[in-house]
């Protein structure tokens, strides 16, 4: 079983996104992680956009990276430069390191429309990325 973990800045939208997704694509192939260099709390907006697509994130917590140091993980997926560029720790272990940026739809304001939309299209972005990583590492 491959061992990944999706690390962002807050925990809160984007490693949730790709942990829901990674895990349902995964099946049981693999054990997926996800932490921030900082901690925010699950966003809810990012529950509500995954339930439309029938995946429940809700009983996910939001992690501080630091509580997985010890873990030797197969895949470190970070999805944002922040995090990238913040967590040194991840230079020393011998996982695989991948990096793409999505942007963060909660910097919208949330009262807009807009703020809804952006979440929608992070998860149609964040959807294919992981069923294409899943597909690739096997």
């Amino acid at each position: 079983m491959k061992k990944i973990l999706v690390l962002c800045t807050g925990n809160s939208c984007r490693s949730q996104i790709a942990h829901g997704y990674l895990e349902f694509f995964g099946k049981s192939n693999v054990e997926i992680y996800s932490a921030g260099v900082e901690v925010h709390g699950v966003n809810p907006t990012a529950i509500k956009i995954m339930r439309e697509d029938d995946i429940d994130i809700s009983y996910n917590t939001s992690n501080h990276v630091d509580e997985y140091l010890y873990i030797n993980f197969d895949y470190i997926i970070t999805v944002c430069d922040h995090a990238k560029e913040s967590c040194p720790f991840i230079q020393h272990k011998t996982a695989v390191l991948i990096h793409e940026n999505f942007f963060d739809p909660s910097k919208a304001n949330s009262k807009s429309k807009l703020y809804l939309d952006g979440f929608r299209k992070l998860r149609i972005q964040m959807k294919e990325y992981c069923k294409d990583f899943i597909n690739k590492i096997g």
